[in-house]
Order: C-alpha cells, then sequence, then structure tokens
C-alpha cells in the first residue's frame, strides 16, 4: 500500500511484508465476510484504534497463538498515546522473560478510523482511549461487519446508550461479537466470593438489604499517578475532562455493576426491567497545577479543562462517585473514588461484601491486609460452631480441586481463606485472561446469552445513575 501518511513500526529484525499480507486481501476476499473462527494460529488479526489508554497495550503485554503477531493501529498524527503505546509493546518485546514479538503496522493521519473501515486489515478492533467517541466507533465498526473488543466504559452519556443498545443487538443478529474487557472477574478473592455465595451450607442466601445496608457493596479507591508495567504512568490531559473519559459513576462502576451482577445471579441474564436505581451521588477530586503536570507531562491545562478550575487555578475532575440500586428487589451498592497517588507501598484498593443468610463474605485490602486483597468468611447469627466450620472446610477442599492450595485460618470474626501466590496473577495479567475468553467465543461463533443481556443491563444502569446524580 502506497500512502505519505503510514508509518510502520517494527519491533523485530523480519524482512519486510506487505501491509496486507495477513489480511487474506490476496484473496480478494473481505475480512468481514465470514465470521468464522476455528482456533487456528494466527486467524485473528488485531486492529487498534486511537489506543489513548494503556489498557489497549494490556492485551498485547503477552502473545496468543491464535492472534496473529502483526498488529494494525490507527490513530491520529502526532498522538502522544500512540507513542506510549508503541513504547509499550516494544518494552514487552524486548523484556528478558517471556518476550512478545508484536510487529506494528501503524496508519497516521485526520481520517484514521475512517482509513481503518477502508482497508480493514484485520478482524478484530481494539478500544481503549477517549470514551466521548468510543460508543460511535464501536456501533460504525459493528455497521462494517468487524468483531470489537472493547475497554470499558463503552458508553458515559445517557443519550448515546440506545446506540450501544442498537449496537449490541445488531451485533447479535449478525454474528459479530462485541464484547467489553471486565478484568476484575478473575481477581482471586472475587472468584471465590462468588463460589462460596453459591454454597447454602456455608453462605445461606442472599439478603434483599436496604439502601443503607446493602446485601452486596463493592468499593473501589484508584489513584491517578501510579506505575505500569514497572514505568509512571503519563496520561493525556483528556483523562481528567469527565466529558471525554467520563466521570466515576460511568466509568470504572461499570466494573464493580458488572461483579454485582455476575455474582449475584450466575449464569443468568439480567434484564433492563429486573434493576432500578435508588439513589446517586457525585463529587470532585482536587489537583494541584504541579500535580497535573506531573501526570500528564503538559506544562498548562488545556482549553477544554479551564471551567473545571477553582479560584486557586487547582481542577476539580468529578471522578468519584456511589449509587445503591435493585435487581430483582437485592439491593446492591457500588463507589469509586479516585485520589491522586497512593501511599507508598500501597496502590488501588478494593473492598466488597456479600451478605447472606449464615454468613458474610468480606474482602478487604487495607493496611491490615498489607494491601493484599483478603477473603473472609463471617458467620452470623450463631453459625460459627464446629458444624458450621466442617461445612465451610468441605466447601474449600472443594473449591481447592479448581485452585489448588486453598487453606482456612482463624479470623477475629471467623474465617480468612488463605490463597497462594500462584493464584494472585495480578491486575495487568487479567487482560490476558478476558482476552482469551474472549478468543474463545470468537471459535464458540457466539457471546452467551446471559453476557449479552448483562452488559445492556449494565449500562442502562450507570447511564441511568449518572442521571440520577444529577
Amino acid at each position: 500500500m502506497k500512502n505519505l501518511a503510514l508509518k510502520r513500526y517494527t519491533f523485530l529484525l523480519l524482512v519486510p511484508m506487505l501491509f496486507y499480507a495477513c489480511s487474506g486481501s490476496e484473496t480478494g476476499e473481505s475480512p468481514q465476510t465470514t465470521n468464522q473462527f476455528t482456533g487456528a494460529d494466527g486467524e485473528v488479526k488485531l486492529m487498534t484504534v486511537d489506543p489513548g489508554h494503556f489498557h489497549a497495550s494490556l492485551v498485547q503485554k503477552y502473545g496468543y497463538d491464535q492472534v496473529d503477531s502483526v498488529a494494525y493501529v490507527y490513530a491520529p498524527e502526532g498522538s502522544d498515546g500512540l507513542q506510549r503505546h508503541l513504547d509499550r509493546i516494544e518494552q514487552y518485546n524486548n523484556r528478558e522473560e517471556d518476550p512478545t514479538n508484536w510487529v506494528e503496522e501503524v496508519y497516521t493521519g485526520p481520517d484514521f478510523f475512517e482509513k481503518m473501515i477502508e482497508e480493514q486489515p484485520g478482524n478484530v478492533v481494539v478500544l481503549a482511549g477517549n470514551n466521548a467517541k468510543k460508543t460511535s466507533y464501536i456501533k460504525q465498526s459493528v455497521d462494517a461487519g468487524l468483531n470489537v473488543l472493547s475497554d470499558k466504559p463503552m458508553v458515559i452519556k445517557p443519550e448515546r446508550f440506545s446506540m450501544l443498545k442498537q449496537a449490541l443487538s445488531q451485533a447479535h443478529e449478525n454474528g459479530i461479537l462485541l464484547y467489553d474487557i471486565m478484568t476484575e472477574r478473575f481477581e482471586i478473592t472475587t472468584l471465590l466470593q462468588r463460589k462460596l455465595s453459591r454454597d447454602t451450607d456455608v453462605f445461606g442466601t442472599i439478603v434483599e438489604g436496604t439502601p443503607e445496608n446493602p446485601a452486596i457493596t463493592k468499593e473501589s479507591v484508584h489513584h491517578f499517578f501510579k506505575y505500569v508495567s514497572g514505568q509512571p504512568l503519563t496520561r493525556p490531559g483528556w483523562f481528567f475532562d469527565v466529558d471525554q473519559q467520563g466521570e466515576a459513576i460511568v466509568d470504572v462502576s461499570t466494573h464493580l455493576v458488572d461483579l454485582i451482577l455476575w455474582e449475584t445471579y450466575p449464569g443468568q441474564g439480567i434484564d433492563t426491567t429486573d434493576v432500578q436505581v435508588v439513589q446517586a451521588d457525585r463529587w470532585a477530586t482536587e489537583m494541584t497545577p504541579d500535580e497535573f503536570q506531573k501526570v500528564t507531562q503538559m506544562e498548562s491545562y488545556p482549553e477544554y479543562l479551564q471551567e473545571d478550575l477553582d479560584e486557586n487555578n487547582n481542577l476539580q475532575v468529578f471522578a468519584n462517585g456511589s449509587f445503591v440500586f435493585t435487581v430483582n428487589g437485592v439491593h446492591g451498592k457500588v463507589s469509586v473514588e479516585w485520589n491522586y497517588q497512593a501511599p507508598e507501598g500501597t496502590g488501588d484498593t478494593h473492598y466488597s461484601i456479600m451478605r447472606g443468610t449464615k454468613a458474610n463474605l468480606v474482602i478487604r485490602q487495607g493496611e491490615e491486609q498489607n494491601y493484599v486483597p483478603t477473603l473472609y468468611v463471617e458467620p452470623i447469627d450463631g453459625n460459627g460452631g464446629d458444624e458450621y466450620e466442617s461445612a465451610l472446610k468441605d466447601a474449600i477442599d472443594e473449591i481447592s480441586q479448581e485452585y489448588p492450595g486453598l487453606s482456612l485460618t482463624s479470623s477475629e470474626n471467623g474465617w480468612q481463606i488463605q490463597i497462594p501466590e500462584e493464584h494472585r496473577v495480578g491486575h495487568e495479567a487479567h487482560f490476558a485472561q478476558v482476552t482469551e475468553q474472549y478468543l474463545q467465543y470468537l471459535v464458540d461463533g457466539e457471546i452467551p446469552e446471559w453476557e449479552r443481556r448483562n452488559m445492556l443491563t449494565k449500562y442502562f444502569l450507570t447511564t441511568q445513575a449518572y442521571e440520577a446524580s444529577r
């Protein structure tokens, strides 16, 4: 392909290759004319669009036999996010342990998205960037017959929800796989919490709860300045514009709502008619000019952030939010808070509680736990006797067949689940686990019905809560 805007970044010493070498274009067949995947080596070909968020590169932190090593990137000229994306891929290629062998073929230009739709050298679009444009990118990709693996959130404004709903419906009708990256399902304490909640001898059944004392609560604390793959993370300026990144209620809350649906009703699809937002709130995190410069490497605030500055020239980022909703009468609460930087030796944290008729299942990640997610089983109403302990040990023994090495130790209010380090793979590795799940869905030829229904309901809840918070 002859195009002055096409720039190639080849991180391996390979012979030159044509832009369409692995796209099927030699036969004249458009990639979207067939959506049959067999699991064969290299049959999946990634096209990453404007990788403004580091999650785009984490999809490629590891290699997959089913995914071709040539990955195509379409981004605007001069994009800082693009160069950081390419630098991370190069880092993965050059690391000593388990190096990857990605070859990035890059197109830059103002028509980058239109060019991707026109050329289609791949068959899976990867989206992780500016969320203001993401819903439109999703819909246009589905219109073009392309599968989509999207970072959360898929939508950040209520007026765009109908577009996402249409894209999800259209994708299903046409055999296209549209899926979002829900990494938190693969965190080991969450997996175990979900499994134990299905054991009626240990957990009982979930209570309905109230708005003040929900049946299931998910809280997470995040930080603007952090390290990714061992390097200080530089965030784009638009990350702090809630009209481009999204407020907490429609951004990180997506994970927490997903977990509540996934844990409370496993394998069951929840309709939008089964849920209702009860209450919602939002508040800001303050950031000084120096802090903004440190995390963005920008000398000053961009124009689109001027309206969010206070009288002291500090940025007010409405990155925090919480809301309560019901699922078939069961109350759930999600809460997300963003601070600037975690204290030394700490990081992002997670808290969760599932309240049952026999016990509460609690995940804590504070100083007492050395900031490592830790799962506790805390019986209620006198359920902590020998018979209960025997039932809990039986449950752990059964789960250990899938996750070997689990054990119990006594804690202040019950028991702590001891988890071997081999099961704590870390947040960045979860992206590979989600990608592997998606690759399997490609081979299956469909996303399970419960997944599709919950995707729609999840974003229905976050956009409804966005409105309620105002």
